[in-house]
């Protein structure tokens, strides 16, 4: 569990525990690949010119990020699945047990807005369940998931 200390570098620099810590990282990785896209591309399909990567220059980008931070999105965390008849779920009463397909003791998935980005295990922290992350899907991994929708 982190102090308020951590949280609170003279410096103003970001905690180690920062939720956002890799997105610097994912964004340097994917404006490197933009610049090789940009070397490989012989031309924009219509103009004849290269294409650009979005944002332009550095400060641009930063700004195009910053306007994305602030979007909520639903975070949930999925115990399991199973299917069941629609009689079997009219059937269901206080007391019911319904069989999931995970195991117990098995990592749970961490979704984002239904895309995974992590798995982890239940925690207590306070009287309330929390979610310790086990293993993040990397950034890249996410867009290529995302984009094959």
């Amino acid at each position: 569990m982190s102090t308020e200390s951590d949280h609170n570098d003279p410096n103003g620099a970001a905690a180690a525990d920062d939720p956002f810590a890799g997105w610097a990282e994912a964004l340097e990785e994917q404006k490197s690949a933009d610049a090789q896209a940009v070397e490989a591309d012989q031309g924009g399909p219509l103009s004849g010119e290269p294409a650009r990567p979005f944002g332009g220059n550095g400060n641009a980008q930063v700004q195009d990020i910053n306007m994305v931070l602030d979007i909520p999105v639903q975070l949930s965390v999925e115990l399991g699945r199973t299917k069941v008849p629609i009689k079997y779920i009219l059937q269901l009463a206080q007391g019911s047990v319904v069989e999931l397909d995970a195991l117990a003791g098995e990592p749970m998935d961490v979704l984002v807005n239904g895309y995974l980005i992590a798995q982890g295990e239940v925690v207590v922290v306070n009287d309330k369940f929390g979610i310790r992350l086990t293993d993040v899907v990397t950034p890249s991994e996410r867009l290529r998931r995302v984009s094959r929708g």
